[in-house]
């Protein structure tokens, strides 16, 4: 297992980033998204990283990955990146279950690194996220910041800013160390005041 600590990030805005980092992206459009989804997961790809992109539709993700990153083929075939239907990962058990989503990332984890890779690299992409899951999900999120905290894992959540308010925004930022937003046409990086 490689000794490096901090891992090339892929955003320009943030730079380098410690294993164990837990962050999030506030996004408008679906090109927000992709400006920051796409240089997060190659960057990861390129340097020796198994990654997963949880998503609604995992059907327009993988077009998405194919027209965006080089060699795309070549990344699924080996299996150095799944990307996980939404309901396939949060919901597997029909409920939301905290500790089994933590389980089954420190399983891919485990397994990642038995495979040879450097660490996980996971994007959430919480397009869908159903109003009654909101706290469970903010639970989960609580619980990720104490597992990942020693860990060869790097978590990146994505919000749309137009289905949380003010007050739930600054929730959200709580429960990361950091947060993207676009302002004037640039990402910034917002750090959580705790």
């Amino acid at each position: 297992m490689t000794k490096e600590v901090t891992r090339n990030s892929g955003i320009g805005a943030i730079g380098s980033i410690n294993w164990g980092t837990h962050f999030c992206q506030f996004y408008n459009t679906k090109q927000d998204l992709v400006d920051i989804i796409i240089p997060y997961l190659k960057a990861g790809l390129e340097n020796n990283e198994f990654c997963i992109w949880i998503a609604s539709n995992p059907l327009e993700a993988k077009k998405t990955f194919k027209m965006f990153v080089s060699n795309p083929e070549t990344y699924l075939e080996k299996g150095q990146i799944e990307i996980i239907h939404y309901d396939d990962w949060y919901l597997k058990r029909g409920f939301f279950d905290t500790q089994e989503l933590l389980n089954s990332l420190m399983e891919k984890l485990n397994k990642a690194l038995a495979n040879g890779y450097d660490g996980l690299r996971l994007f959430e992409g919480l397009f869908s996220l159903e109003e009654e899951y909101r706290d469970d999900f903010a639970e989960y999120e609580r619980e990720i910041n104490r597992v990942i905290g020693n860990s060869h894992m790097l978590v990146l959540c994505t919000y749309s800013l137009r289905k949380y308010n003010a007050s739930e925004i600054f929730n959200i930022i709580e429960r990361h160390q950091f947060a993207l937003i676009k302002r004037k046409g640039k990402w910034e990086k917002i750090r959580n005041s705790r």
